[in-house]
C-alpha cells in the first residue's frame, strides 16, 4: 500500500510518499481502507518535533528520541472496512466507519488497523471527508466545551482561534449549548465564523484580544496567544479560562479558573458529533486537497498557522 512516511524529524518536505506492506489486522482489531484523513496540528508538531514549551524531552521519548518512532501519521480517518479479526465482532466487510487512532497514527495511508473498539460506524448522511474533519477539532471543542465549562443558555462564550479546526466546532457547539458567542478570527473568515451561528465576530488584526474590555463566562483559546494572566482579564467572576494549547506549567498548575489538558477519544463523543452533523446542526469546515501526493502541501498549510477548518487528503479515495 501507498503511505505518508516520516523517517526524521524536520520541516514538511521531509515527509514522502512509499511503498509499504499493508498491515494485517489483530483479532480484536479491523483493517480499514482509509477514504479520507485528517492532517492536523498534531501532526505538524510530531513531524517537526515541535512542542508546547517545557514538553519537548517528554514528547521526544514519546514519540521517538532522534526520529519519530510512528513513521505514519495521522489520527483521525474515515473509511470502509477491509477485513475483520477473529474477534473484532460487529463490522463486516464494505461497512463505513470512521474513528481516531490515538498514539498509534497510521491514518495517513491507504490501510490502517484500528481496534474494533475505537471504531464508529459513519452515518450515510455524513460524507468521509466530512467525518474525518469533525473528530480531531470536535472532540477537543467538546470536551473543553461541555465537560471543562458546560455553558448553558444565556451564556457568553468566547473563542479565540474561532476558524481553525477546533474554532469551527467550538462556535457551533458553543451555539448548540444555548450559548452566546464571540469569536476572534482574520479579516477573511469574518463570513465563514459568522455564518457558522456566531453572535458578535472579531478581526483580530485590528483589535487584539488581549485588548476587548467585554467579560466572558467562558473564554477558548485555541491558538495558544493568552496565558493565564491575560486570559483572565477577559472572564466575568466565576468564568473559566480554556486553553487548548498549553505549556507544561500552565498544564500542572492552571489555577481553579483555568483548564488545560488533553481531550479523550472515546467513541460516544465521535457518535455525538456524527449525530449532529447528520441532523445538519454541526457543519465540518474542510479543505481537501486531494491524494496522498499532497501530503506535503497539507502539511505546509498546516505549518502556516493560517489554514481554515480541517485540511482533508484521501489516502485511497
Amino acid at each position: 500500500m501507498k503511505a505518508a512516511i516520516v523517517d526524521r524529524y524536520g520541516p514538511p518536505h521531509v515527509v514522502r510518499v512509499a511503498e509499504v506492506p499493508t498491515p494485517v489486522p489483530r483479532d480484536t482489531e479491523v483493517l480499514v481502507r482509509v477514504v479520507a484523513a485528517a492532517v492536523t496540528a498534531a501532526d505538524s508538531r510530531i513531524r517537526a518535533a515541535r512542542f508546547p514549551r517545557g514538553f519537548g524531552p517528554f514528547a521526544r521519548l514519546m514519540f521517538g528520541v532522534f526520529r519519530p518512532r510512528r513513521k505514519i501519521l495521522g489520527g483521525t480517518f474515515s473509511g470502509v472496512v477491509e477485513s475483520v479479526g477473529a474477534r473484532a465482532g460487529g463490522y463486516t466487510r464494505g461497512d463505513e466507519v470512521c474513528g481516531m487512532t490515538g498514539l498509534a497514527m497510521g491514518a495517513h495511508a491507504e490501510y490502517v488497523t484500528v481496534p474494533a473498539e475505537r471504531v464508529v460506524r459513519k452515518p450515510a448522511a455524513v460524507t468521509h471527508p466530512d467525518a474525518a474533519a469533525l473528530l480531531f477539532g470536535g472532540t477537543t471543542a467538546l470536551h473543553f466545551l461541555r465537560d471543562m465549562a458546560s455553558p448553558g443558555r444565556g451564556d457568553s462564550v468566547l473563542v479565540n482561534g474561532a476558524s481553525g479546526a477546533i474554532g469551527t466546532n467550538a462556535v457551533q457547539l458553543a451555539k448548540h449549548f444555548g450559548a452566546t458567542v464571540t469569536a476572534v478570527t482574520s479579516t477573511a473568515n469574518l463570513g465563514l465564523v459568522s455564518d457558522l451561528g456566531a453572535d458578535k465576530v472579531i478581526d483580530y488584526t485590528i483589535t487584539d484580544v488581549s485588548d476587548l474590555t467585554d467579560r466572558f463566562d467562558v473564554v477558548l483559546d485555541t491558538v495558544g496567544n493568552l496565558t493565564p494572566s491575560s486570559g483572565r482579564k477577559l472572564l466575568t467572576d466565576g468564568g473559566v479560562l480554556l486553553l487548548a494549547v498549553a505549556n507544561l506549567w500552565e498544564t500542572m498548575r492552571p489555577g481553579a479558573d483555568v483548564k488545560t489538558g488533553a481531550a479523550p477519544e472515546r467513541p460516544e463523543d465521535v457518535e455525538f458529533l456524527l449525530e449532529l452533523s447528520a441532523a445538519g446542526r454541526l457543519v465540518a469546515v474542510t479543505d481537501d486537497i486531494g491524494g496522498l501526493d499532497q501530503i506535503v502541501s497539507a502539511h505546509t498549510r498546516v505549518d502556516s498557522g493560517h489554514k481554515v477548518g480541517n485540511i482533508i487528503v484521501r489516502p485511497a479515495g
